[in-house]
């Protein structure tokens, strides 16, 4: 039987998980995301459903290059990025800059030998709702950071950027207080009063809710 191929994301979880899984496994890191949106272009075609076009990162290039090689020769690869939306997004990414045609996705919340032993027993398949709820808040980032940074940097001071949710928080802050300034305060009154029928002892309140004809003087 030959290596299986782990792949996480910090190379300081690699030496811990060696020593758990033995010279059947070999463990190596992403050191994150390998793939992201262009940094000199905006990435997202707006017109084809806001559709991302992804590049392989270049400082990661060395990285994928090993990963290439170590993936040639296992007979199994394992995806075991965090267990958060990122992290499946990664291990998604890996899939498709390394080009695996049936990798495994494993996660565990510790880094412990049952915790991993579990995991590894219980592989699953990349779950893309989770890769794509990533992707929309990337390509948010991207649409709100492209579109709205360089406004900012024209009207308060460069390399100054702009985020999905301080920009929709700071929206709302302005609108609210729009409304403040533009407030028209009136003066009014309640007017209750205690009545009773002339021909029972019964007795009741009774409100002014509109008055019809002149102003009513208190």
């Amino acid at each position: 039987m030959g290596q299986s191929l782990v792949i996480v994301e910090s190379p300081a979880k690699i030496k811990t998980l060696t020593n758990f899984l033995g010279s059947r496994y070999k463990v190596m890191a992403s050191m994150g995301h390998v793939r992201d949106l262009p940094k000199t272009t905006l990435g997202v075609n707006v017109e084809q459903g806001f559709a991302p076009t992804y590049r392989n990162i270049p400082s990661r290039k060395k990285t994928i290059d090993d990963l290439l090689k170590a993936v040639a020769k296992a007979d199994q690869v394992y995806l075991a990025s965090d267990p958060d939306r990122e992290g499946e997004a990664i291990a998604w990414h890996l899939e498709q800059a390394l080009k695996l045609t049936d990798p495994l996705r494993i996660e565990f919340n510790e880094i412990t030998r049952q915790a991993v032993e579990h995991a590894l027993a219980n592989p699953r398949r990349i779950n893309m709702d989770r890769v794509n709820s990533q992707q929309a808040r990337r390509v948010l980032d991207r649409l709100v950071g492209y579109k709205l940074s360089p406004l900012l940097w024209k009207k308060v001071r460069r390399n100054l950027s702009a985020g999905r949710v301080q920009s929709v928080a700071v929206r709302i802050i302005v609108d609210r207080e729009r409304e403040i300034e533009a407030f028209v305060p009136e003066e009014y009154w309640t007017l209750t009063a205690l009545l009773s029928p002339m021909a029972r002892d019964v007795r009741f309140d009774a409100r002014l809710l509109q008055h019809l004809g002149e102003k009513v003087e208190v």
